[in-house]
């Protein structure tokens, strides 16, 4: 298992767009991806979750990977956010 912290930067936080991408990032890989905002843990492969989730621009989640191939999985991810998420 591996995890990092990340800071959602997008101006409107997780809505439907950067949700669908964060999603589509995280089903292209076998590990299971899960993050945490406060006390919520949500499914990354979910956009229902990731929606549900209601993160917000500066908000802090923690990424969590496990599985065979969770170090590159947990670098997509982290790039992905990284980089905007499409915005």
């Amino acid at each position: 298992m591996v995890s990092k912290k990340v800071v959602i930067n997008n101006p409107t936080g997780l809505h439907l767009r950067p949700a669908g991408i964060f999603c589509n990032t995280a089903v292209q890989f076998d590990s299971k991806i899960t993050f945490q905002h406060d006390t919520t843990t949500s499914n990354a492969k979910s956009v229902l979750s990731v929606l549900g989730a209601c993160i917000k621009k500066g908000d802090e989640i923690e990424l969590i990977c496990e599985g065979p191939d969770e170090e590159e999985a947990l670098a997509a991810m982290v790039k992905a956010i990284e980089d905007g998420l499409g915005e």
